[in-house]
C-alpha cells in the first residue's frame, strides 16, 4: 500500500522529461533541463552518482564514455576534473563546453518551479554514502525541494536506505527485463524490499494484468518509462497510469 502520496499538488498526468529534453539537447545537462521547460514539461528525470570529492554530481553512466570519450570512473574524479569535461559536443557541436552539473545547481535552477525525479545509480548493498547525501541535499534545500522530488532507483537497497531518512518523499523502485538487471528484479520484486510508494516500470510490462495488480491491488501508482510516442502515451494514461518519463516532452503537452 503506497504510503506517501505522489505529488499531490501537481497537475496530472506528470511527465517527467527523460535526462531534460534529451531528443533535443545533451542529456543530464542544464542545456537539456533548461529545453525541457522551454517545452513547457511539468517535470524532469535526472540521474546522479556521487564523486570522489563527495558532490552529488548528474549523470547517467558509471563513466563519460559514452558522452564524452573519458573512461575514468566518476568515483575516482573528484569534480573539479567532472568540470572540465565536456559533455555537450557528442550530441551537437552546438553544445560544446556543457558539463555535467550538480544536483544543487539543478535544485536551485528548477525546483520548485519543475518537478524532479531523482534516480539514484548505485549498485551497493549496505555502506552506500549516496542515500545519505542526498538526503542532506534535500534537507539543505527544505521545503522547496522535500515537496517537489520523488527518488527512484533499479536498486531497493539504496530506495529503502533513502526512505529511512526523507520518509516524507515518495520514492519508487524502477526495473526492466534487461540483462544488467538482476534477475530477481527483472518483474518488480525490488518493491517488497525498498518498501516504495509508486513504481516505475518499463512500458512494455503494463498490461491489463499488472496494472490491476500494482494500481488496484497494491494500490501503487505507475509512471512507466520510456515512452516517446504521444499515441501509446495517451493510452497508458487512460488506462490509469499516473504518468510517464519521456525524451520527447515536445510531443505530449495537452493531456485531458
Amino acid at each position: 500500500m503506497s504510503s506517501v502520496p505522489l505529488l499531490p499538488d501537481r497537475k496530472r498526468p506528470l511527465v517527467f522529461a527523460h535526462r531534460g529534453c534529451s531528443s533535443l539537447a545533451p542529456e543530464n545537462t542544464l542545456a537539456s533541463f533548461n529545453k525541457a521547460r522551454e517545452t513547457g514539461a511539468p517535470g524532469l528525470e535526472l540521474d546522479i552518482h556521487v564523486c570522489a570529492s563527495g558532490e552529488l554530481v548528474v549523470a547517467h553512466d558509471d563513466t563519460f564514455q559514452r558522452t564524452a570519450g573519458d573512461s575514468r570512473s566518476i568515483a575516482e574524479l573528484d569534480y573539479r576534473e567532472i568540470k572540465t569535461i565536456d559533455v555537450g559536443s557528442f550530441f551537437d557541436p552546438a553544445f560544446r563546453g556543457e558539463r555535467a552539473p550538480l544536483l544543487e545547481h539543478v535544485l536551485e535552477a528548477f525546483c520548485p518551479d519543475m518537478y524532479i525525479d531523482i534516480e539514484l545509480k548505485t549498485r551497493k548493498t549496505k555502506d552506500d554514502p549516496l542515500p545519505g547525501l542526498l538526503a542532506e541535499t534535500l534537507n539543505r534545500f527544505g521545503d522547496r525541494a522535500l515537496k517537489s522530488v520523488t527518488v527512484s532507483s533499479f536498486n531497493p537497497f539504496g530506495i529503502r536506505a533513502f526512505k529511512r531518512l526523507c520518509p516524507q518523499v515518495p520514492t519508487a523502485v524502477i526495473w526492466s527485463a534487461d540483462t544488467e538487471v538482476p534477475p530477481i528484479l527483472r518483474r518488480g520484486f525490488g518493491r517488497f524490499l525498498a518498501h516504495c510508494d509508486y513504481l516505475k516500470p518499463v512500458y512494455r510490462q503494463v498490461n491489463r494484468w499488472s496494472r490491476f495488480r500494482w494500481s488496484g491491488v497494491e494500490k501503487r501508482p505507475l509512471v512507466p518509462w520510456t515512452i516517446d510516442d504521444r499515441a501509446l502515451a495517451e493510452r497508458m494514461l487512460k488506462t490509469g497510469c499516473a504518468g510517464i518519463i519521456t525524451n520527447r516532452p515536445q510531443d505530449m503537452g495537452g493531456f485531458s
